[in-house]
């Protein structure tokens, strides 16, 4: 007997191990360092409870089973958290994770150690994340990977505050929660208590009418199957969208809110079985006189016109119901979301309509609708951010209204060449030191390769609003891909461009050679990066990891973000590039940019044309064609839209009488004409 007893301990214990090891065992030490021992993975929120000499000490969960945790990309982010009962972080250790980090020198261990400064940390309060942020009090960003550090941010803190609040641990009531939305059936919404029920066979109503003395059914009627319900209730608090959106669907909630005051509140109610919470006439009352509701010491009337009827439901997985409404309680009625209330219905008699039993359903509003008084403002991370760098925003600002400017005044900048110059190389320093070198602003393939498995995995602009000057830089981008191509980025807000056209210019002035590549070599060359997209694309779709390994042919990172602090071999092949550019003009941007790849796709659906050209271009005259840095210009005169980066030096020789061979012609011969009228009037007797 003592052996069984001893066999039937290992086996539960080893079942206790299993279900605990849901969770890597390491991993679980890394979340909650200070226990001994973790239970199984169990509950709503899924939490591994925490053990220290056998008590509970907190609770470990994953930040993807609690919220559905997404990264940068879209792609599925796991980072299991350890809290303690008062609410602190103990840990956290990252289980799953697919951040574009490699492209910036980093790696996992630098994420690890970014997330090691929540330990402490009250999950009450807010935490700032950001460069500097630990000067005031905050966690800085992990340097190069400040995108990836906010969803981190957001993924660990929105997780534990979760469990926290389904723990008790943000109090037990608080403000209803208007933003949150979790998708529910129907029986995951009454299992998460969104629902109450009252249930009432035809025997248990038949019995409490006895008590009373009265009879229930008419003999006409016969005895009805006593476990049928005479009254199945459902009621609930709707307000919130994780019930209204469930139950009525996007559309119809956007239009029931639109009708509804800001503070109004509603209540669904819902029956089915042979009695009725309304009553054949209860649209001609001034009251509903089976139904009232009580909050604490206060009774509210219920007027007919509260009752909306629904005509459909959305819910996966609701029953056959006879009634459906939702009572719209006024701001004005003094009706508190976040208390208890209860539901009183007078049921009467189908026998003796004048004989009634009153029954109660008491609601206590469940702790996924509510916000504890004190849980930090659900802000969300971007709004912070982008407040946090206002600074920097009216930085870049300044520069695109600056170069906005340049674009549209071009006509009058490009006829006086000393000015252009000076604009254009005035505007690149701008361009590489506080686009490139100050703010990191670099974009890349790799913004092109996480838009497109967000728009695969499920899209969410928070995340790409992270980044407050990328977001603002890829939409300026955008738009001057429809008016003029593109060259905008490409020739002006690109720092690696701006540091190879810079270097460029240094080669010049040193009279390093430069070599001029054959036309044909060009065109053929130039196929490459275009080779270099569908590769790096193809290779998302499959794996994002290897696209990304791909992408690593972009020397931005090493160059600018990171200042050729780097491995080796990066280094090595930023070097070379810079080398070969001051030979051959910008030989990066020709031929290995996917990034200028993806961005000449649409070059042709550019909706405005400013480069002017004469027939005289590519036949009397290829100036421009030789002088283009880009070498965009063709034979014939005609600008390639997918090549050309809008530099305007090919405008400044357009107007320059002393360089073009049309407008050489054109001054010789104005100067002959007014040296003819100079010696005509110098004959004697002239007038």
């Amino acid at each position: 007997m003592p052996a069984l007893a001893l066999l039937v301990l290992l086996v539960l214990g080893l079942h206790a191990r299993l279900a605990g090891a849901e969770f890597p065992l390491d991993a679980l030490r890394r979340a909650f360092p200070a226990a001994d021992a973790f239970g199984p993975v169990e509950g709503d929120p899924p939490v591994a409870a925490a053990f220290r000499a056998g008590e509970v000490v907190g609770w470990v969960f994953s930040s993807w089973l609690t919220v559905r945790s997404t990264g940068y990309s879209g792609a599925k982010l796991d980072i299991l958290v350890g809290l303690d009962r008062a609410g602190r972080i103990t840990g956290a250790a990252i289980l799953e994770q697919k951040e574009p980090i490699l492209v910036t020198g980093r790696d996992q261990r630098d994420l690890e150690a970014f997330l090691a400064a929540y330990v402490g940390r009250e999950v009450r309060a807010p935490i700032e994340v950001g460069r500097g942020a630990s000067a005031r009090g905050g966690i800085d960003a992990v340097s190069g990977a400040t995108m990836t550090s906010l969803v981190l941010h957001e993924a660990l803190l929105k997780a534990a505050r979760t469990v926290a609040r389904a723990k008790g641990l943000l109090g037990p009531t608080g403000r209803l929660d208007l933003e949150r939305f979790e998708p529910f059936n129907w029986s995951a919404l009454e299992a998460k208590g969104g629902l109450v029920r009252l249930r009432l066979s035809n025997a248990e109503a038949e019995a409490a009418f006895a008590r009373r003395g009265f009879v229930l059914f008419p003999e006409a009627m016969g005895r009805p199957e006593p476990n049928a319900p005479f009254l199945e209730l459902w009621a609930g608090l709707a307000t919130p969208p994780s019930v209204l959106r469930n139950l009525l669907g996007a559309r119809a909630e956007a239009r029931l809110r639109g009708r509804l005051a800001a503070d109004d509140q509603l209540l669904f109610l819902a029956t089915r079985g042979l009695g009725s919470i309304t009553g054949p006439s209860w649209r001609r009352g001034e009251r509903l006189q089976r139904l009232t509701l009580v909050q604490g010491e206060r009774t509210f009337v219920l007027a007919p016109a509260m009752l909306e009827p629904i005509e459909t439901l959305a819910i996966e997985g609701a029953p056959e119901l006879r009634e459906r409404y939702l009572l719209v309680l006024p701001a004005a009625s003094g009706f508190r979301p976040e208390a208890p209330w209860r539901l009183q219905v007078l049921l009467p008699s189908l026998a003796e309509p004048a004989a009634t039993v009153l029954f109660e359903l008491p609601y206590v509003p469940p702790a996924f609708l509510l916000r504890a008084p004190g849980e930090a403002e659900a802000e969300p991370a971007w709004l912070g951010v982008w407040r946090a760098r206002s600074f920097d925003l009216a930085g870049l600002a300044f520069g695109l209204v600056l170069l906005t400017a340049i674009l549209t005044f071009q006509p009058w900048i490009v006829r006086r060449r000393a000015l252009w110059r000076r604009l254009r190389l005035a505007f690149l320093l701008f361009t590489l030191i506080f686009v490139g070198y100050w703010q990191k602003a670099q974009l890349s393939i790799v913004n092109v390769l996480t838009f497109t498995q967000a728009l695969l995995t499920g899209f969410s602009w928070d995340l790409f609003l992270l980044e407050p000057l990328i977001f603002v830089l890829w939409t300026y981008v955008a738009l001057a891909l429809v008016f003029l191509g593109r060259g905008v980025y490409c020739g002006w807000l690109c720092p690696f461009g701006a540091l190879q056209e810079l270097l460029a210019e240094l080669a010049r002035r040193l009279r390093l050679p430069e070599f001029a590549v054959p036309f044909a070599l060009h065109e053929r060359l130039r196929a490459v990066k275009f080779a270099l997209l569908l590769l790096i694309l193809g290779l998302s779709l499959g794996s994002l990891e290897r696209a990304l390994i791909a992408a690593q042919i972009e020397p931005f990172k090493t160059a600018i973000v990171l200042l050729f602090r780097h491995e080796p071999a990066h280094v090595l092949w930023a070097t070379l590039l810079l080398i070969a550019g001051l030979f051959v003009p910008r030989l990066f941007c020709r031929y290995l940019c996917p990034l200028g790849a993806a961005l000449a796709l649409p070059a042709r659906l550019r909706q405005f044309e400013w480069l002017e050209r004469r027939w005289q271009c590519g036949q009397k005259c290829r100036i421009c064609e030789v002088t283009c840095p880009v070498q965009a210009i063709h034979p014939d005169g005609k600008i390639h839209p997918g090549e050309c980066i809008y530099c305007l030096r090919c405008q400044v020789n357009f107007w320059d009488d002393r360089l073009c061979p049309p407008l050489i012609e054109r001054r010789a011969r104005a100067e002959r004409r007014e040296a003819l009228a100079q010696k005509a009037a110098a004959k004697p007797g002239a007038h």
